[in-house]
């Protein structure tokens, strides 16, 4: 049963190779169907009879197409996908993988960009309830603290929650 709305990938042909990626990133993920280019449009579409025109996969239950469009459009960090982590076991894992041959340096606050170019935001559990907490202080300091995190650390967003008034 195709889900109503799903995520479309503009690669320039990379599409089956990030969608590999991916799925073996997500445990419980799968490449569910590979459509190629035929001849019919080639001197409009510019694809290769028999080359992979789109992917479809899943990870974690969601849906994506990942169509081989050639260079014309880039991903920007307009649109991420970010990755619900429920510790930094797994905060590790998908900021590891994720960012193998990517770019991790220029990002912030949880933000990487994968080797396709492709925003993630890999986002513990911790970050939104400590961040939530009703102790404007508290919350503050979690923010100040995650603003000068790459990769979130839950260790030091605890520390900077736990930290007295004044104290640095």
């Amino acid at each position: 049963m195709m889900q109503k709305i799903t995520p479309f990938l503009w690669f320039n042909s990379e599409a089956e190779e990030a969608a590999r990626l991916y799925t073996s990133v997500f445990t419980n993920s799968r490449i569910v169907k590979v459509v190629r280019y035929g001849e019919a449009g080639e001197e409009v579409h510019g694809g290769t009879p028999g080359s992979v025109m789109t992917v479809e996969f899943e990870l974690e239950g969601q849906r994506f197409t990942a169509l081989n469009g050639g260079p014309l459009f880039k991903f920007n960090e307009s649109i991420s996908f970010v990755v619900d982590c429920a510790d930094q076991v797994e905060v590790d894992h998908f900021w590891s993988k994720l960012s193998e041959g990517g770019d991790a340096s220029a990002q912030q606050c949880g933000w990487l960009k994968d080797k396709f170019g492709v925003s993630w935001q890999i986002v513990p559990r911790a970050l939104v309830e400590l961040l939530s907490d009703k102790d404007a202080e508290r919350a503050g300091r979690v923010m100040n603290a995650m603003l000068k995190m790459k990769k979130i650390d839950i260790a030091g967003l605890k520390a900077a929650y736990e930290r007295a008034a004044g104290s640095r």
